[in-house]
């Protein structure tokens, strides 16, 4: 098959409607205008990805009443033809030539509109995409009491655009790429020119152009195909569908990926800290922001270690507790007749259901199933003296501290760890336990996002430099005129001065 066009435009055309065999919404629109020289032109495009309004107004129309192509002959003018056309003709604002068959086709499929025109080698290929697309609405999973509204939808030029509001400045610079071989997903590499590290820029681009498989459909695939250590519970890669958390990344000198078809982007590189942080600790009052900030590392702790800890004291050191709860807990599991482990087993692993239910089943029903599952269940399971109800209480407080982690992913990873814990004492008792907690702390350790420590900076990148002031509780924004020093920041400052330091 030929690789470029041709003079030629039925042979053109041939080759089109080969390569395009048994598409049915491939659209092959003939028109011939002028009124001297009868100029032949074919229209492609896929319908249902295009506007076919804006291609009646741009092009069809404009072409008919043009006077110089009704005048045009290929003896009396001197100017191409397809300039003509290109420059004088079309109303449409992004218009191109091109010439390689492949390129032509890939141009199709992503929603454009070429033009091929007889006795010319070239064709013209302009922007027409007007597919059915989802509204901005709020965000579904990072919702705030106070701030902004408005989510990342799945196009990625509305996505650009909404982070292009919150950053009018000519260092925001945005690179466009394509991932996927028979995909072709558009994606958007978003950085500050004069804050980010370039050396972070580089490692960005060498992963994404390392990437060789035929699709990604969403950004957790690119997610998975470009971090650090993809074996490992926890995500080495941040992502939001706040613009605003994303114009804060960049901001803070990090890299934004905006992946075309999905309501997420990624953020680049990612940390156990700015895991745990919300946009909403940034439009609250920072004292209560603090005590939140106290509460979710609390939740870390809560999340991980509470049934663990609950099986090992039952096991193994019941002498730990007091008297008088250990004649409760004795009490109360009188008529269970499994031993701790394995009710803590059934407990979490019924949790893990209604938890999948409900996310499966969204709306009202998904709501009644997470009632139904807290409520009846465990009250039923308590009467049937299957389990005691002391680990209804702990379960609960597990599964509530964490939904109060802001990153999912990062709460999926401690839900794993979870087991291994659980696991640990039931064999070792507290001794199982310190070791898992070693373990996994030994597992963080060795983590990195992008060249950056996964730990920063707890590990001791950025202790010193008040860095802590921002992750381990939060202080008031007039300390914080520094930009995070994980990230190697070109332009370290970003606060200069308040109204206050005017009138020192």
């Amino acid at each position: 098959m030929q690789k470029i066009l041709l003079k030629d435009l039925e042979k053109n055309e041939e080759v089109f409607k080969t390569l395009f065999t048994d598409c049915d919404d491939i659209i092959f629109r003939k028109i011939e205008i002028g009124d001297v020289y009868r100029v032949k032109m074919t229209l492609i495009y896929i319908d249902g990805l295009v506007s076919k309004e804006y291609i009646a107004e741009h092009a069809i129309y404009s072409l008919f009443i043009e006077e110089e192509i009704k005048t045009f002959s290929l003896k009396g003018f001197k100017t191409p033809l397809i300039d003509i056309i290109s420059k004088e003709a079309l109303t449409t604002i992004d218009v191109k030539e091109e010439f390689h068959i492949d390129n032509i086709a890939n141009s199709v499929l992503s929603g454009d509109t070429v033009i091929l025109i007889d006795k010319v080698d070239k064709c013209l290929v302009f922007d027409s995409k007007g597919w059915a697309s989802r509204s901005i609405s709020e965000p579904q999973t990072e919702t705030v009491i106070r701030g902004p509204r408005d989510g990342f939808t799945e196009s990625v030029k509305v996505n650009m655009t909404l982070v292009r509001r919150r950053i009018k400045d000519t260092n925001l610079k945005i690179k466009m790429q394509t991932v996927g071989k028979r995909s072709q997903t558009s994606l958007a590499i978003m950085y500050m020119e004069d804050i980010v590290d370039k050396t972070l820029v580089r490692e960005v681009n060498e992963r994404l152009k390392s990437v060789d498989i035929d699709a990604v459909l969403d950004s957790s695939m690119l997610e998975n195909l470009i971090e650090d250590n993809y074996m490992s519970a926890f995500p080495q890669i941040e992502n939001t569908e706040r613009p605003d958390s994303a114009a804060a990344a960049l901001y803070e000198g990090r890299v934004v990926i905006i992946v075309d078809n999905s309501p997420f982007a990624l953020i680049v590189p990612a940390t156990v800290g700015t895991l745990l942080q919300s946009s909403e600790d940034y439009y609250t009052r920072w004292q209560e922001a603090q005590g939140v900030r106290i509460l979710r590392l609390a939740a870390v702790a809560l999340s991980l270690l509470s049934p663990a800890l609950y099986i090992a004291i039952i096991s193994y050191h019941p002498g730990l507790l007091p008297t008088k709860l250990t004649y409760y807990l004795a009490a109360s599991r009188i008529n269970v007749p499994f031993p701790a482990v394995v009710e803590t087993f059934l407990m979490e692993v019924t949790i893990e259901l209604i938890r999948e239910a409900g996310t499966r089943i969204s709306g009202p029903i998904g709501t009644t199933i997470g009632i139904v599952g807290g409520l009846i269940i465990g009250q039923a399971a308590v009467e049937a003296g299957i389990v005691s109800a002391i680990l209804i209480i702990i379960v609960a407080i597990t599964t509530i501290a964490s939904f109060a982690i802001p990153s999912y992913e990062f709460a999926a990873g401690l839900r794993v760890w979870r087991f291994i814990l659980i696991l640990g004492a039931a064999i070792f008792g507290l001794y199982g336990i310190m070791l898992g907690v070693i373990l996994l702390g030994t597992h963080l350790i060795k983590l990195n996002s992008f060249g950056v420590p996964f730990t920063s900076p707890y590990s001791g990148l950025g202790v010193g430099t008040g860095e802590l002031k921002d992750t381990l509780t939060k202080a008031p924004i007039q300390e914080l005129k520094e930009r995070p020093t994980f990230t190697r920041p070109r332009n370290k400052i970003r606060m200069r001065r308040s109204w206050k330091d005017e009138r020192k």
